[in-house]
């Protein structure tokens, strides 16, 4: 078992002891998603997995708030933001903007890229050197707008 995953389950019942009814239902969440990829792998999963699902969770929380904006729920919106707050806590801290230019700079150059043909390669690349530390969005975008220049 993965220690990222050995930190969720401990945090769920100090949530429990706590009282802490909406961080327990976001954790005992992410515990479940685990235990389903595992069944579904047929085996454990170490942590940059329990990290890739905590992110989608996090990416699935900022489309569901969105929404909820858009159809004037606050009250739900407001929760599913203060969920991700609580995922966060377990995901390695976001690259910023430019540490990520450089980073596709790094790639482009190695992979010799010079059109939006290459994007894809560059993708592909620049996603497994920041595993987990920046948004898909983001890392495309960016790629994008260097390929393009």
């Amino acid at each position: 078992m993965s220690g990222l995953r050995e930190q969720l389950e401990g945090d769920v019942k100090k949530a429990m002891k706590a009282r802490a009814q909406l961080k327990l239902d976001t954790l005992r969440m992410v515990v479940s998603a685990i235990k389903n990829k595992e069944i579904e792998k047929k085996g454990s999963l170490d942590d940059a997995s329990v990290s890739s699902i905590i992110s989608t969770l996090v990416k699935q929380r900022h489309e569901a708030a969105e929404l909820y904006r858009k159809g004037q729920r606050d009250d739900l919106a407001e929760k599913e933001e203060q969920e991700i707050v609580f995922l966060k806590e377990y995901l390695p801290e976001e690259m910023s903007e430019g540490e990520l230019g450089k980073v596709i700079d790094a790639v482009i150059e190695e992979e010799k890229a010079s059109s939006a043909a290459h994007m894809g390669q560059v993708m592909k690349v620049v996603m497994s050197r920041v595993a987990g530390r920046a948004d898909g969005k983001v890392v495309s975008n960016l790629v994008r707008t260097k390929l393009t220049q």
